[in-house]
């Protein structure tokens, strides 16, 4: 797979960057240089942030809705009535053996903004799309349904942050007969007008804040980005020009938006649970299956799992009780059910943080045998020749604005 490049890539080409995905993917930027400053800015103000590690297609055709319904584990067509325009939904698509194939947002658009027609955007990271085209273009037959990638036509950026939706209704203007930026709720999604460039805008708040996620035309990424840009901040908070006041921008990369999202409980495809996972493994079934709407493939594996019994392993939310740094555990670093560096090994860290929020205190996800789940359960995470202990947290969420 190529790798994908972004737009903004000549723009901030020296910044600090890290590589999502080893075969391909895409370079993300890591820090704009003040990574306590970005992650302040998503709890105080707003930050905002260059994508290219996401990906786009375009769903098209009179079929589509009936089609992706039988495919997806989401139900496009609730009470009766499909999926309204200005909507999005969060969805799986699985294989045939009920694996995880790609996590994705379904966006749906009424006629004349994308296309003449209506269509349906989908959402999903930039190592799913080739997959995920090939496999789901498959299965369409007679079907009146075109799926297009439009990665490399269009962008994507993301706003973080309490100020969010004010900042984005300042430096835009609505499009006719569409949902208002600033009363956008979770869900919604609408069309603005960024320096004259159309921007659809959907909210998902990954971060327990407002977060808005902008898609415009890769050629106009650039022009987009600096209207937002304008007045952010650039030192660390002290002895700002008044003209950053109002929104607290900043400019921030992933790392800050990482330690956001664990701390919201936000898990991601391809990091904290994968394509050998199914979705009661994921952590994320509620939000992502329906289980009163008709077959989709993989539904036999999901269903049987859901009423027969559970799955091998699930995600959980584990906080450490030492703060020292040195204990914060990597990516895959085992976890075990006693102090004993020799006991089998229940499961491994998925992704961890040092929480702002929490006091400083050492959070993140793994992914546990069933069985020792359970919220209180005491668990120990190696790392280097320390066994740390954890505990097992109620809920993936560790912190909550409300």
């Amino acid at each position: 797979m190529m790798t994908h490049p972004s737009p903004l890539h000549k723009l901030h080409e020296n910044l600090p960057r890290i590589r999502f995905g080893d075969d391909g993917g895409a370079d993300v930027i890591a820090t704009f240089g003040e990574l306590e400053s970005e992650y302040a800015a998503i709890r105080k103000g707003c930050v905002l942030m260059d994508l290219p590690q996401r990906a786009t297609v375009l769903v098209s055709g009179a079929d589509r809705l009936p089609f992706l319904n039988n495919m997806l584990t989401q139900e496009l067509k609730p009470a009766d009535q499909w999926i309204a325009p200005w909507t999005s939904t969060r969805s799986f698509w699985l294989n045939r053996r009920g694996r995880i194939d790609a996590d994705l947002r379904c966006i749906e658009l009424p006629a004349g903004t994308l296309r003449d027609e209506p269509c349906m955007v989908l959402d999903l990271d930039v190592l799913s799309a080739p997959s995920m085209l090939e496999t789901l273009g498959s299965f369409i037959i007679m079907d009146d349904v075109q799926l297009e990638d439009v990665t490399m036509r269009d962008h994507r950026f993301a706003l973080h942050g309490p100020s969010a939706a004010a900042l984005l209704a300042d430096r835009s203007t609505p499009a006719p007969n569409t949902p208002a930026v600033r009363d956008l709720q979770l869900g919604q999604a609408t069309l603005v007008l960024i320096d004259g460039a159309p921007c659809i805008v959907d909210r998902q708040d990954s971060t327990g804040e407002i977060g808005l996620e902008l898609l415009v035309r890769a050629h106009e990424a650039e022009q987009v980005w600096h209207a937002l840009a304008k007045d952010a901040r650039t030192d660390f908070g002290h002895n700002n020009d008044p003209a950053t006041n109002t929104h607290r921008l900043r400019l921030a990369g992933w790392h800050a938006y990482n330690i956001a999202r664990i701390e919201a409980g936000w898990p991601l495809f391809h990091i904290d649970f994968a394509s050998n996972n199914v979705p009661a493994e994921s952590g994320v079934l509620a939000d992502r299956v329906s289980f009163t709407k008709g077959c989709y493939l993989g539904q036999e594996v999901v269903a049987r799992m859901q009423s027969l019994g559970h799955p091998k392993q699930t995600l959980v939310a584990l906080r450490l009780e030492s703060t020292d740094q040195t204990h914060q555990p990597e990516s895959g670093s085992p976890v075990r059910a006693s102090n004993d560096g020799q006991a089998p090994v229940i499961g491994g860290i998925t992704s961890s943080a040092r929480s702002p929020m929490l006091g400083d205190a050492i959070i993140g996800f793994a992914q546990i045998k069933w069985g020792h789940h359970t919220a209180g359960t005491e668990l120990f995470v190696q790392v280097g020749d320390a066994c740390v202990r954890a505990t097992v947290q109620a809920q993936l969420a560790f912190w909550s604005r409300t």
